[in-house]
């Protein structure tokens, strides 16, 4: 099996070799970028698979930079920040990063995000606790689970893999209500803590992709001090 590419974008030389060793170590091919110019070339000009990438840089910031990869690629970003209020996690989050995680870090804890993030980009869709078809659909919004495609009304809707899992979650188990927590450690495979933020911004992205009025939701409802269901 070919190695996966990941690529640290970080201004800061020391971090940028200090995750590069820990990734060699676990078997993955580490290409390094500087700031986000640097990193958008070469994502051009090679097959990555995950992005790790720093909020304050010079030359392009992280977020800026996750803009400019959303517009085209749906791999996996985790962001890093010396930032650790919740205004910077909710803004890298809407911007389309799939995981946060402040500085400083214990590097295994990166290492687990990385692996997690992986798992999901390589082998989305492992969910057997709803419908068992491969394909589901509900009211003109359908699921392939085979293909790791997400339709409304024939239209491919373009999910990053995080909010693929989610919408996958809800539609294999249409009018099941599903909690805060449960969505958080069913999808990410980790225990819940402050989560509500960051399932809440997922949940808002995916409403902008598929519903028609994101404020009055037709397909992805929530059940208010529950959680939420894709109503069937």
């Amino acid at each position: 099996m070919e190695k996966l590419t990941v690529l640290v974008t970080d201004d800061d030389k020391d971090i940028r070799d200090g995750i590069e060793i820990y990734l060699k170590n676990e078997g993955y091919h580490v290409l390094k970028a500087a700031d986000g110019v640097e990193a958008l070339t070469l994502l051009k000009d090679n097959e990555v698979h995950l992005i790790i990438l720093d909020i304050m840089m010079p030359n392009m910031d992280g977020i800026t930079a996750t803009f400019k990869i959303r517009a085209e690629r749906n791999i996996p970003i985790i962001m890093l920040s010396a930032k650790a209020e919740d205004t910077d996690k909710i803004h890298g989050l809407s911007v389309g990063a799939d995981d946060y995680i402040t500085k400083p870090f214990h590097p295994l804890e990166l290492l687990a995000r990385v692996k997690s993030q992986l798992r999901r980009y390589v082998q989305l869709g492992t969910y057997n606790n709803g419908q068992t078809s491969s394909a589901i659909d509900v009211n003109g919004l359908s699921l392939d689970a085979e293909a790791k495609e997400v339709k409304l009304n024939g239209e491919p809707v373009k999910l990053t893999p995080i909010e693929y899992k989610i919408t996958e979650l809800l539609l294999k188990n249409a009018g099941r209500v599903f909690s805060i927590n449960e969505i958080y450690e069913l999808v990410w495979n980790e225990e819940a803590y402050n989560a509500e933020n960051v399932v809440a911004v997922h949940i808002r992205k995916i409403r902008e992709k598929i519903e028609a009025d994101p404020k009055n939701p037709r397909y992805l409802k929530v059940v208010w001090g529950i959680g939420y269901k894709i109503e069937k």
